[in-house]
């Protein structure tokens, strides 16, 4: 990881996400609170790009995924929600050693789907904007 990004979103308020799956791999995941779904944020490492140098695509996607997941489970208030469909358009490329951060909002949510976007940036680029169904699952997560 990239210690002054690392450092940057600590002393800006944000905390690791604690995972032990695939996020662990990739991230990690940071996290800090706002007025709705909160924010979520990557460093993006030399274990991130891809073969032209930048951040791999599929890293872009999966803070999108999980970061509207985050949100959805934060907007139901269900503690498990599953990814049934995203959308997801690449605007520009981001570099290693950009903080990525993705602010998802919720637009709309019924008794079993909720429908979110977010805008990922890169030193305030916009980098991606991803669209997300997710299922309410009912039970525990």
């Amino acid at each position: 990881m990239t210690d002054a990004g690392a450092r940057k979103l600590a002393k800006d308020g944000w905390t690791i996400v604690e995972d032990d799956g695939f996020l662990n791999l990739v991230g990690p995941l940071w996290h800090r609170a706002n007025d709705t779904t909160g924010e979520y944020a990557i460093v993006a490492q030399a274990k991130h790009k891809n073969r032209r140098g930048f951040v791999q695509g599929g890293l872009l996607m999966t803070l999108a995924d999980r970061s509207l997941g985050m949100a959805a489970r934060a907007g139901s208030g269900s503690s498990a929600v599953v990814t049934i469909q995203m959308d997801t358009h690449f605007i520009d490329a981001a570099k290693i050693g950009e903080i990525l951060i993705s602010t998802p909002r919720v637009v709309r949510s019924t008794r079993t789907l909720i429908f979110l976007n977010t805008e990922l940036t890169a030193e305030g680029r916009c980098v991606v904007m991803a669209s997300g169904v997710f299922k309410i699952m009912k039970g525990a997560g």
